[in-house]
């Protein structure tokens, strides 16, 4: 019997000009793969358009996801990005800390624009039919229960995944407005999903504890560890002569970043030319202006600290395994996939102790995220003395789709 599987491909088609994913990202591009791969099963990708799916081309979408694969994965060759902070790192390059084209403003019209593209690249949709499934990874599709409800009328069974709640717990963090918007994402997830899964633990509970002050019944929840690309899998580092500490992630508020800036602030102070690098690798999201304000204005971090994106899985991997750190001083996470790929690989990794690090990644050294007396001991202790990672169980995708598959139910 062949599975007819809806997938929800708005955030892939999104990103098909990035050089390199978000976490989500990769949640989206491992489940396109894994849909595609699985024995049995028609994959229809479908977008949301003016709270309707429409079909996309599954030739273009196959085309679109070998070429993310590609890019993002990279060939094992020193990419441009990489090549530049090894330079940086090594001293061999002088200039600004910001080694990427600075953010432009937030542009308001930038949401139209991938509409009116995700229009052009789709088609109208047959009706679904009773017995099929739809798959949703990537928070899309869930601001209205237009889509949702109308598929459960038509007897289509429909999985949807919640990453975090940040933007409810945390709105400070957010884009104003997005609060408000996530809060009718879950309610709709609540209300029209026949189940749901989350990262972990930590999400399960938050998302309970929403459904239970909002009076919702929550469908079955299942939560499952996302899995880890295979460059991240093979335990092993190569400590670099030129002394630096990694964080990987998006430059934005819940990050901590501006915390940890201030911290190499101190450290360069106390340490003078024993100071260890620090290398940001992550786009710029919101509420980074404290942290472009270090980048661009600190004369002790100018040299110092260096922020790149656009790097390979290839190069990031080899980045983390010659640092004597990933650090990830995250005020609040969902998941957070480079915590636990540094475990992976055994790059010691010191993070705050909140409650996803410590369901997570418990044998790392982890210090409350507004302890920077702690924070500072630690890093310097790191920067002198290199630490052995503990060993370390890593989550694979192989492991996350075998529970995912016996939890929908699709046929075999």
């Amino acid at each position: 019997m062949t599975a007819v599987v809806l997938f929800d491909a708005g955030r892939l088609l999104d990103r098909s000009g990035r050089d390199a994913p978000t976490g989500v990202d990769r949640v989206c591009l491992a489940y396109a793969e894994w849909l595609g791969t699985r024995p049995h099963t028609r994959v229809v990708p479908v977008v949301a358009v003016r709270n309707r799916l429409r079909a996309v081309d599954p030739g273009h979408f196959r085309a679109e996801i070998r070429s993310l694969r590609q890019r993002w994965s990279g060939d094992g060759a020193e990419t441009a990005g990489e090549q530049a902070l090894v330079r940086a790192l090594t001293g061999q390059a002088g200039g600004p800390s910001i080694l990427d084209v600075e953010p432009d403003p937030p542009r308001l019209s930038l949401r139209r624009v991938r509409a009116v593209r995700q229009a052009l690249a789709s088609r109208p949709l047959p009706p679904p039919s009773p017995g099929q499934a739809y798959i949703s990874v990537g928070h899309t599709a869930l601001n209205t229960p237009a889509i949702l409800a109308d598929l459960a009328r038509r007897g289509v069974s429909s999985t949807i995944m919640i990453h975090d709640l940040i933007p409810i717990t945390h709105p400070e963090f957010c884009r104003p407005g997005d609060g408000a918007r996530h809060h009718r994402r879950l309610c709709n997830a609540l209300l029209h999903a026949d189940r749901i899964v989350v990262n972990s633990d930590h999400t399960a509970d938050r998302l309970r504890a929403f459904a239970d002050r909002e009076a919702l019944i929550a469908p079955p929840v299942a939560a499952v560890p996302l899995g880890l690309e295979p460059v991240f899998l093979t335990r092993g580092t190569t400590p670099s002569p030129a002394a630096y500490f990694v964080h990987v992630g998006t430059i934005e508020a819940r990050k901590n970043l501006a915390f940890l800036l201030t911290l190499w602030r101190r450290l360069q102070e106390r340490m003078g030319p024993a100071t260890p690098g620090l290398v940001l690798v992550g786009r710029y999201g919101w509420e980074n202006e404290a942290v472009l304000d270090h980048l661009q204005r600190s004369p002790n971090l100018q040299g110092l600290v260096h922020q790149s994106a656009g790097l390979s899985d290839a190069s990031l991997a080899r980045l983390m395994r010659g640092a004597r750190a990933v650090v990830a001083p995250s005020s609040v996470e969902g998941f957070d996939l480079p915590a636990v790929e540094a475990m992976a690989m055994g790059v010691p990794l010191i993070a705050s102790d909140i409650p996803v690090h410590r369901e997570l990644v418990a044998g790392a050294r982890l210090i409350d995220p507004l302890d920077g007396l702690g924070w500072l001991s630690a890093l310097e202790a790191a920067a002198v003395s290199p630490t052995v990672a503990p060993a370390y169980a890593p989550p694979t995708w192989t492991a996350h789709f075998e529970r995912v598959d016996a939890f929908i139910g699709l046929p075999a």
